[in-house]
């Protein structure tokens, strides 16, 4: 019997953020086929130096893997937002050194998984939905510095990507600046349930060589 599992942050450990509507990891389990199993090591606040420890609690009979981390990362370095600086350019330096630091721990995540010899598949982080309107689009800003990390791995590896910037687009998809409501959880769990079938009405296809 298939089982995915979900690893990472509160993308998909939300249950602390749907005022007792369904969680991500119950709406994936509806989304999937009956004959699919769906379960979840993900922990709120995860970074990627933590999912080792959840690698290592992923079930014996595991057959596809679905990781959603980067974002607290992300936020452990929101503090470059009101860096002061003289030029442009110091912050877009900044930003690149920010990148190259994720870089070289996703990398790391990403080839851990894949020793595991399940089938991976990758979230992109979300652009939240913070009420500052100014703010918000600093962040998403920001936030493509770390989202090209995750893409130019994906596709070096041949892996398959969800992004999550598409998916929660709305404000109604978040319980909070950062965390996604049942409404924007049942759409993950639908994206997830869709990249595992493996099929799609729009395909797009990255060529790396």
């Amino acid at each position: 019997m298939p089982h995915v599992v979900l690893l990472g942050d509160s993308i998909f450990d939300n249950a602390s953020y749907t005022a007792g509507q369904p969680d991500v990891i119950a709406q994936l389990q509806a989304a999937v086929n009956p004959d699919w199993l769906a379960s979840s090591c993900a922990v709120d606040g995860s970074m990627t130096q933590d999912i080792p420890a959840q690698i290592s609690r992923i079930p014996t009979d595991a057959t596809d893997l679905v990781v959603s981390i980067g974002g607290n990362n992300a936020i452990d370095n929101a503090d470059v937002l009101t860096q002061p600086v003289a030029l442009t350019a110091q912050a877009l330096l900044i930003l690149a050194e920010c990148g190259d630091q994720f870089e070289r721990s996703y990398r790391q995540t990403i080839r851990q998984l894949l020793r595991t010899g399940l089938k991976l598949i990758v979230c992109t982080i979300d652009n939240g939905n913070s009420p500052d309107l100014t703010y918000r689009r600093t962040v998403q800003t920001a936030l493509m510095t770390f989202n090209d990390v995750i893409l130019r791995v994906a596709f070096e590896f041949g892996l398959t990507v969800i992004d999550l910037r598409l998916v929660c687009s709305n404000p109604e998809d978040y319980a909070n600046p950062i965390e996604p409501s049942a409404i924007g959880g049942a759409k993950i769990a639908r994206a997830i349930a869709h990249s595992l079938r493996g099929s799609s009405d729009e395909i797009s296809r990255v060529y790396v060589a």
